[in-house]
């Protein structure tokens, strides 16, 4: 973990203990802090579809890329590399002719499911009224 890293979790120790009725500026970080620290996790393009697809259920690596359109093999990789240094997807070797590698969610990353559920039910949302917007300003 990096030393900055420390230092941010430290500082969400910090706010988190902390009497947040203190002040207006005390609950704003008490809000923002995790929630920044989430977004620095599951930040970028890909790691929520590389999540969704493993709720999905087990995958292999070419699984995971032919259910995610446009990724390439080298951010796939690296990606599921962060996500696994996170704790939220667990890599299995097994050991077998040819090596068989396959990736799935944690019980920690299965926690996410909920918040994911509720990003979808917002973004579908959040299209209908875009369209509907839209079709109502021709």
């Amino acid at each position: 973990m990096k030393v900055s890293t420390i230092h941010k979790y430290s500082a969400i120790m910090y706010y988190s203990m902390k009497n947040i009725d203190s002040s207006d500026h005390d609950k704003c970080l008490g809000m923002i802090l995790p929630v920044r620290d989430a977004l620095d996790v599951l930040s970028g393009k890909w790691k929520l579809p590389i999540l969704v697809a493993l709720n999905l259920g087990n995958k292999r690596f070419g699984e995971i890329a032919r259910e995610i359109p446009k990724i390439t093999d080298r951010m796939l990789s690296k990606e599921l590399r962060e996500l696994e240094m996170h704790g939220l997807v667990k890599r299995t070797v097994y050991d077998t002719i040819p090596v068989v590698i396959e990736y799935s969610a944690t019980d920690y990353g299965h926690t996410l499911d909920k918040v994911i559920s509720e990003l979808r039910n917002w973004g579908v949302e959040h299209r209908r009224r875009v369209i509907e917007n839209y079709n109502s300003s021709k």
